[in-house]
């Protein structure tokens, strides 16, 4: 296993620490950098290109939209696997989130075994497209 290198979105301190230190204590991850709102999310993934493995993109933000964040990493040159991590990942949110090139939609509330999981496959040199969990 290879360690992620993970860049993650989400306005909430606290809940950006819980994830940081769950993920790099359960997976081999490093955190190579944050954002809580969209434009500096952006600014950092178009000038980081290659620098994240993973970003992990909330919806709701201080200013701005992961959304938008959706659209900027889809049509980036630089592959890489982003996912969603919200409250709010209803069944119309999933879609767009997916059109919008999210590889998977995780919910905050009762999907966090299975954002652990994809990583640790991720890590374990899996490419997070398609059927992966």
């Amino acid at each position: 296993m290879h360690p992620l290198r993970a860049y993650i979105v989400e306005d909430s301190q606290v809940i950006r620490d819980n994830l940081i230190a769950t993920l790099e204590e359960l997976v081999p991850v490093e955190v190579v950098g944050h954002a809580e709102d969209e434009a500096t999310a952006v600014q950092w993934l178009k000038g980081h290109a290659g620098d994240a493995d993973l970003v992990i993109v909330d919806i709701f933000l201080k200013s701005g939209s992961g959304l938008g964040v959706l659209k900027v990493t889809h049509d980036m040159p630089a592959r890489r696997n982003v996912v969603v991590l919200s409250n709010f990942a209803t069944q119309d949110i999933r879609r767009k989130c997916l059109e919008l090139g999210a590889d998977k939609v995780f919910d905050k509330s009762n999907e966090i075994d299975a954002l652990i999981l994809y990583c640790t496959r991720l890590a374990g040199g899996e490419t997070g497209h398609g059927a992966l969990m």
